[in-house]
């Protein structure tokens, strides 16, 4: 083989390579921002573990996802989210201990916590079920959601467009 296929071999290999890397940048972007949107079509709100009081289950740093329901309708041990008080304070992520369908309360504990909580969780500020968790990707989605994660994720997408084309103009030489 002559040393002039050799290094068009190269480049066209060289080419490729940044391509990919081009692709690869923007589906990274693509896949975390669907883990924000699609399951929200299906009914499912997030939220990001700020506290260890569910841990080891739900580490610090997780992101929840959760379903809406009817409160009467969760069974006991179930992990379920509700407002701090019905003003719509803080969002809380603890498991019903027991389910009071009579009164309409919850009586909830955070796993890592001795002690039940001490007020019972009215119906009015639950907020539904816990149906799974992904650990430690609430930081980075909630990062990406922020001003400056958006723009980083622009960059992103367009440092991967800048290099797909770099790398289809290299193979094609």
């Amino acid at each position: 083989m002559s040393e002039q296929k050799r290094s068009t071999k190269k480049v066209s290999r060289a080419g490729k390579i940044i391509s990919a890397a081009g692709t690869g940048a923007i589906l990274a972007v693509i896949a975390l921002c669907s883990m924000l949107v699609i399951p929200g079509f299906f009914g499912y709100q997030m939220y990001h573990v700020l506290s260890g009081s569910m841990e080891p289950e739900l580490p610090v740093g997780s992101l929840i996802y959760v379903e809406k329901g009817q409160p009467e309708d969760v069974a006991d041990g179930e992990v379920i989210a509700f407002y701090a008080s019905t003003d719509g304070g803080g969002i809380i992520t603890h498991r019903a201990k027991k389910n009071h369908v009579v009164s309409g309360t919850f009586t909830t504990k955070g796993d890592a916590n001795e002690k039940e909580d001490p007020t019972p969780v009215s119906y009015d500020s639950y907020i539904g079920t816990v149906r799974f968790s992904i650990p430690h990707l609430g930081k980075a989605l909630t990062y990406l959601t922020s001003a400056y994660g958006k723009a980083v994720a622009a960059c992103v997408v367009l440092l991967g467009a800048v290099l797909n084309f770099l790398g289809s103009k290299i193979s094609k030489k």
